[in-house]
C-alpha cells in the first residue's frame, strides 16, 4: 500500500510541484491550503508524513506543527517544514514546535525524496537507474 503524504501549503504552485514529484515516486498525496485545514485532514486521515509550509492564512505552519505534535492522535506523524524563510531562528523555532526537519524552498527533489523516505521508511532514498 502506498505511503500517504499530506502537503499543507497555501501556494497552489508549490503544492502542485510537490504533489507531482511525490506521486511520480509512488506516494499517495493529500493537500490542505492552511494550517487549520491541515490539522483536520491529518486527524481524519492519519498520513505517514506531513510537509508543512510556514506562512499561511488562519493558522501558520508553526502553530499547526505545535498542535499536531502535541495531539495524541497525530504526534507520531513526522512533520517536515518546507519554507522560504531561511533564518536559523525560523529553523530552531520549527524544531521546538515539533518538526523533524526544515527544508528551505525551493526544495531540491533529491533532498525532498531522501528526507521523506528517511522519515517514512527509516532509510535513505536512492535514485533508481532508468
Amino acid at each position: 500500500m502506498a505511503k500517504h503524504v499530506l502537503i499543507i501549503d497555501d501556494s497552489l504552485t508549490e503544492t502542485r510541484v510537490l504533489k507531482s514529484v511525490l506521486e511520480r515516486h509512488g506516494y499517495k498525496v493529500s493537500t490542505a491550503c492552511n494550517g487549520q485545514e491541515g490539522i483536520e485532514v491529518a486527524q481524519a486521515y492519519q498520513p505517514d508524513l506531513i510537509l508543512m509550509d510556514v506562512v499561511m492564512p488562519l493558522l501558520n505552519g508553526f502553530q499547526a506543527t505545535r498542535q499536531l505534535s502535541r495531539d495524541e492522535k497525530t504526534r507520531d506523524i513526522p512533520i517536515i517544514v518546507c519554507s522560504s524563510k531561511s533564518a536559523q531562528t525560523d529553523r530552531l523555532w520549527a524544531m521546538r514546535q515539533g518538526a523533524r526537519e526544515y527544508l528551505v524552498k525551493p526544495v531540491k527533489v533529491r533532498q525532498l525524496l531522501e528526507i521523506v523516505e528517511k522519515h517514512i521508511n527509516g532509510n535513505a532514498w536512492h535514485e533508481q537507474p532508468l
